[in-house]
């Protein structure tokens, strides 16, 4: 119900903790980027810094097996082509999602279509443990590196499409991503920061979710939130609107995985 108010409060335009609303800044400076891990306490940034105290370590050791194991009709592992993940990967997870024989893909829809082309095999589920382990564990091979999406000719018509669902009002709540995440970043909702939406460290743990999950999962979160009904997980829309949010994040380092409350 907390919730339900602040959100109807945003939606009026009543300023949130007797601070100005910011000017809309859908695409930050390097200068003025803060990544969410700086808002959470002490003891939440050092479970995410450690990891024997990082619960996603479980889902990374995890992914870790399954590149290891022989997969679908080939009977291959994702390692017979691709050797040491923390070599051959190291960058990778920090370039998605791209465009990949004229299909834009996330890094979960790229393990799919190499489990398809490559390996013969069928497709994981979107947000089921095992493409969430191998998701997690090729996003550690990229841990500390700077993300590397950028506006492309080939990805241009995606990305911008993305940046319109960013400044889209949606939902009974008439919201759109940019109103909170970058006008009101820094301010509070239901007594909690507003951050600043960059996808730094997906696939993340959360606590309130007792799991990994998705930046998609996210997504749907937030458009449940204000009242929206959300896309299907592995929506074009989603992809796009991943895409722009990696873009609005360009140059930061990648965290995953992550741990947020």
């Amino acid at each position: 119900m907390v919730r339900f108010v602040c959100l109807i409060h945003l939606c009026l335009g009543m300023s949130f903790a007797h601070a100005q609303p910011k000017e809309p800044a859908t695409q930050p400076t390097q200068l003025k980027r803060q990544s969410s891990y700086w808002l959470m306490s002490p003891e939440t940034r050092a479970m995410q810094d450690d990891e024997a105290l990082n619960p996603a370590t479980f889902w990374v050791l995890d992914g870790q097996t399954l590149w290891n194991a022989p997969a679908g009709k080939k009977n291959m592992a994702c390692a017979q082509c691709h050797g040491d993940a923390a070599v051959s990967m190291r960058g990778v997870a920090a370039s998605f999602p791209k465009v990949v024989h004229h299909t834009l893909l996330s890094l979960e829809g790229q393990i799919n279509m190499c489990r398809q082309n490559k390996q013969e095999a069928a497709s994981l589920p979107l947000e089921s443990k095992p493409l969430l382990s191998l998701a997690s564990y090729l996003g550690q091979a990229s841990k500390g590196m700077p993300i590397t999406v950028e506006r492309t000719p080939v990805n241009a018509a995606d990305l911008e499409a993305g940046q319109r669902l960013f400044e889209q009002r949606i939902g009974q709540l008439n919201l759109s991503c940019a109103q909170c995440h970058a006008e009101r970043a820094g301010l509070k909702l239901g007594g909690n920061l507003i951050p600043e939406a960059h996808p730094t460290g997906y696939p993340i743990y959360r606590l309130e979710w007792q799991t990994v999950g998705s930046l998609q999962r996210r997504l749907r979160n937030c458009m449940t939130g204000v009242r929206a009904e959300p896309y299907a997980l592995g929506a074009k829309e989603l992809v796009q609107l991943e895409l722009f949010l990696m873009w609005r994040a360009r140059g930061m380092p990648l965290e995953t995985p992550g741990v947020r409350p």
